[in-house]
């Protein structure tokens, strides 16, 4: 071996690997936490994964404005392209396989077969929704029967601005199954990840920021809901709140349902526990943040 060879070996085998940073998504970009902190993040078996951050009271609130200046575009976007854009998400996901099935693999401590179960789940779950787009204001709206020479229709519309507590145990079917409802009828969402598990919320920001999603449609904070949940129950710019991620924790659930009282926020309210993710997820989260627009006019002679 020649000595210049010897030197090329031993500067190749010195090389240091690129280690990914974890940052917030807030309003299409990726920032680090206002607050400048961080917390480490365990795989099943407590051996370190990541650095994540952890979100603050002003990152909330600029998820919020970032969330409320999306919601006219998002809003006012036909239903079949929302549907569209959904299912864009779903085929980046397909195509990200590896990166998910070794995040949800780690986090979850699942084996891989079992991680790509969750993962085609998630999945299917993204592609059931973006039908349901254009499909749900004729199955909750319709026309109503009056006593009189008018029409009487009944159209559903999205509330605006949602934050949501994403589940703390299921990392990505159960985040999917509770922000995809949220903006497929046209809302914005803020959303706080899991604080044990938050790296499969954190891909998904990649394959948001990458496929047709606008900025601002979804915003993840990083670092659990302890921190930025109760500012976002009783801040006066966010429509409604789920809850979700509370499960179990009574005392913190209540102190945010009675938060969100405060300027009459629609509150999908946590559960004992945690539901299990794999069951049909039926239309109740999409018409839990919508309202009910009706329209009267005379029918003429």
């Amino acid at each position: 071996m020649t000595p210049s060879t010897t030197t090329g070996s031993a500067k190749a085998s010195e090389r240091i690997d690129v280690r990914k940073t974890y940052k917030l998504y807030i309003g299409g970009a990726f920032p680090r936490s206002e607050s400048g902190y961080s917390y480490e993040v365990t795989d099943s078996r407590g051996r370190f994964l990541a650095n994540a951050a952890r979100a603050s009271r002003k990152d909330a609130r600029d998820a919020v404005v970032a969330a409320r200046k999306a919601f006219g575009g998002w809003a006012g976007r036909t239903a079949y392209n929302r549907g569209q854009i959904l299912y864009r998400v779903a085929e980046v996901m397909e195509d990200r396989r590896p990166q998910f099935v070794d995040a949800v693999r780690k986090a979850e401590g699942l084996t891989a077969a079992r991680a790509e179960t969750t993962l085609d789940r998630a999945i299917d779950r993204l592609v059931w929704y973006a039908g349901w787009t254009d499909k749900i204001a004729q199955v909750v709206g319709g026309a109503n029967p009056v006593a009189g020479p008018y029409f009487n229709l009944s159209s559903p519309e999205p509330t605006g601005v949602v934050a949501v507590l994403a589940p703390e145990r299921s990392s990505l079917l159960g985040l999917v199954s509770v922000l995809a409802p949220v903006i497929t009828t046209g809302n914005t969402a803020v959303l706080v990840t899991s604080e044990s598990r938050p790296l499969p919320a954190v891909t998904l920001a990649e394959v948001l920021a990458t496929s047709d999603v606008p900025g601002g449609v979804v915003n993840i904070l990083t670092g659990g809901y302890a921190g930025p949940g109760p500012w976002l129950a009783s801040h006066m710019d966010v429509n409604a709140i789920d809850l979700t991620g509370a499960a179990g924790d009574h005392e913190a659930a209540t102190a945010m349902e009675a938060a969100a009282a405060e300027n009459l926020k629609r509150v999908l309210r946590a559960p004992d526990a945690e539901p299990d993710w794999t069951d049909d997820p039926g239309l109740g989260r999409m018409t839990a943040f919508l309202e009910t627009k009706t329209v009267w006019h005379p029918k003429g002679v």
